[in-house]
């Protein structure tokens, strides 16, 4: 707990957002899709007539995709589904007595809604990510929702409008933000009263604080994954890791946003001298330099020098990152011994990069120290362990005196009576 309090970490309130969210989920739950419009125009700048995208603006996008970007989403999809098919628990029956058993069923969900975040960037890989587990769950009814786009006039980019494609997904909104995890959760209906979006059983996927903050006001009213906010990568490297490799990762993930979060734990002051070095000659060449910059410098990230390896795991996991590289001499080892991480990265030829798209797993993963206690998007996001309890006559009389007992025990007679009614003396 005390390392917990001095690692970097961003200023991400998720509470204190729910003062703003609170009224946007309030107002879309009692006035549906005209405070959808409503709040798209007002918070995202962009008009739209419908929050509905077309099917035939889905098939388009998909006509219209680069040939080489499809390719990419092709592979990642068949790389996904390998992992994801199979985390599909099979069912398992447990026979606790002659004529007595309990079968755990895992049941899909009826119905999910998986945002994709827009903004700064396109997301088509958390269109995957999204709706490859939940497909190998076997959820029947999967939607789909990410922000309208100005320049797109109103709908979607494209390219995630030919990722829902490829996936055989049709229903499609562009509603994003707070409003759109409060639209999946209650529903909702046009000015005359006639549904327009059915409510879900799941929310899913990443998104910003309001996102976040919405997913944790109407969690009860539906499932969610978890509170994904800002993103963040943790490299515990020793001397042996290359700089370049560090620091190119670092900016990969500082890439993101300008609260995103980069850190590095190391037992070698030359490796963060290097590090530093190579993101001084990295960071102005980049695209996004400035928003990469402002990440770099934010109380966020850090490089933390520690005695030893076996320190900069106690570090890691204290700060239980997002994504973990491990990049340290017998890095599978090493890797071996973490507890707190939502995905971890082991040695120099698995850059978090490659778990974003083609690494076959999930990139929606608990943020912001949450990865101590939950993990990433998976399957078992979509399933309920149903148990189903099959006793027979001689099966029930044979427990039934430690059933009455265990009732008169907890004060409970009728619990008791419920079984001995079944035996008349």
């Amino acid at each position: 707990m005390a390392l917990r309090a001095v690692v970097p970490r961003a200023d991400v309130d998720v509470a204190a957002a729910m003062a703003t969210v609170a009224p946007i989920c309030e107002d879309v739950r009692a006035r549906g899709v005209p405070a959808l419009l409503e709040l798209t125009e007002r918070l995202d700048g962009v008009r739209i007539a419908d929050v509905r995208v077309p099917r035939e603006a889905l098939r388009a996008a998909l006509d219209g995709l680069d040939p080489q970007v499809r390719a990419a989403l092709e592979e990642s999809i068949r790389r996904a589904r390998l992992v994801h098919a199979d985390q599909r628990r099979a069912d398992t029956t447990t026979r606790v007595a002659a004529g007595g058993t309990v079968t755990e069923r895992w049941v899909p969900v009826g119905r999910v809604g998986l945002y994709v975040p827009g903004g700064r960037a396109v997301y088509p890989s958390s269109v995957v990510m999204n709706v490859v587990p939940a497909q190998a769950a076997g959820v029947a009814s999967i939607a789909v929702t990410t922000p309208a786009q100005k320049e797109f006039g109103g709908s979607a980019h494209p390219t995630i409008l030919a990722a829902c494609a490829l996936l055989g997904v049709e229903e499609v909104y562009t509603v994003g933000g707070a409003q759109a995890v409060a639209m999946f959760a209650y529903g909702a209906r046009d000015a005359d009263g006639a549904v327009v979006v059915r409510p879900v059983d799941v929310v899913t996927g990443p998104g910003n604080i309001y996102v976040a903050s919405a997913k944790r006001y109407v969690q009860g009213v539906v499932g969610i994954d978890s509170e994904a906010g800002p993103t963040e990568i943790a490299v515990l490297a020793d001397g042996t890791a290359d700089p370049v490799h560090v620091a190119a990762d670092l900016v990969s993930q500082a890439e993101h946003d300008p609260m995103a979060a980069a850190v590095l734990v190391t037992d070698s002051p030359a490796l963060a001298d290097a590090v530093d070095a190579e993101l001084a000659r990295r960071v102005p060449a980049a695209k996004h330099a400035g928003r990469i910059e402002e990440a770099l410098r934010g109380r966020q990230s850090a490089t933390v020098l520690v005695d030893d390896v076996d320190t900069g795991l106690a570090v890691v996991d204290a700060y239980a990152a997002e994504h973990l590289e491990v990049q340290t001499a017998d890095a599978r080892a090493v890797a071996t011994r973490v507890r707190n991480a939502g995905a971890v990265f082991v040695g120099a030829h698995a850059p978090v990069s490659l778990g974003d798209y083609c690494a076959g797993s999930n990139h929606v993963l608990p943020t912001g120290g949450t990865a101590s206690h939950s993990g990433g998007l998976s399957v078992q996001t979509f399933l309920r362990g149903v148990h189903v309890v099959d006793y027979d006559e001689p099966a029930l009389r044979e427990v039934a005196g430690h059933v009455v007992a265990l009732a008169e025990s907890e004060d409970l007679p009728a619990h008791g009576q419920a079984v001995t009614a079944r035996f008349p003396s």
